[in-house]
């Protein structure tokens, strides 16, 4: 069975559409945003495992990397997963807000470039919307790879820089310039953006994430996160899918 045949089946309009109001909720409320991601994104990994291994995902451990404040624990542990996350960021592990359910699973403060365990030795290995705030994203996608047993998963997500939320919280100036959009942000707000081009935001794109997996032998689907399943055929497309796939998964199956 084709890695994305049961979670296609839940990429309809409908799901794409409730995400995309859940997203003007990041900065106001990020319980709201990021619980529903987390929620969207474990229905999301249980559909890909169920895919290529007819099974589900209870019992299985999850290493997250960027787990960031656990909103992601929650919801895979609610689905039965041991959930292990790797959080470089102190600030980021603490940053929940006070709505968000008890926190679950288990974190290490680590770099995801340099991950702290075993080869071989977790099930299923995911990063969600961080290689484009790693200056080297195709390293800590080699190590995702390293630590995940054969057999097992990797699902690696992550914002393209020419698409609309390439620029986070910086909003369309970014098809200014990275840099020169970071300088009229810092103008506007009085403060540099969180997501601060050249340190922690850089441009990623469609192209060298497809290159590093077709790379690796390892790539079993490719696909716009939160598109609608008639969408996904942009992927395909060079030139078109930088501006139009904005999150691009990349799922890949270590032999």
């Amino acid at each position: 069975m084709p890695a994305t045949d049961r979670f296609a089946e839940q990429a309809t309009l409908a799901r794409s559409l409730r995400l995309l109001a859940a997203f003007r909720f990041e900065q106001s409320d990020p319980d709201r945003f990021y619980g529903a991601l987390a929620d969207d994104t474990a229905a999301m990994v249980g559909d890909l495992w169920r895919s290529v291994s007819g099974t589900g995902v209870s019992g299985l451990t999850l290493l997250d990397v960027g787990g960031g404040p656990g909103y992601f624990a929650t919801a895979f542990t609610e689905a039965g997963v041991r959930y292990v996350g790797v959080e470089p960021d102190p600030r980021e592990m603490h940053a929940a807000g006070p709505r968000t359910r008890a926190r679950a699973g288990t974190f290490v403060r680590a770099s995801g470039t340099a991950l702290p365990f075993a080869d071989d030795s977790v099930d299923i290995c995911l990063s969600s919307n961080v290689a484009e705030h790693v200056a080297q994203p195709w390293r800590l996608g080699d190590e995702m790879l390293r630590v995940t047993r054969p057999g097992g998963l990797v699902v690696l997500s992550y914002t393209v820089w020419l698409g609309p939320f390439g620029g986070h919280e910086m909003g369309l100036t970014h098809y200014l310039g990275g840099y020169r959009a970071a300088e009229r942000y810092t103008r506007k707000h009085g403060h540099r953006p969180k997501n601060d081009y050249g340190s922690s935001l850089f441009a990623v794109h469609a192209r060298d994430g497809l290159r590093w997996a077709e790379g690796t032998g390892a790539l079993i689907a490719a696909f716009p996160r939160y598109h609608p399943r008639w969408a996904w055929w942009l992927t395909r497309v060079p030139g078109l899918r930088e501006f139009l796939v904005s999150n691009l998964v990349l799922v890949l199956r270590p032999s």
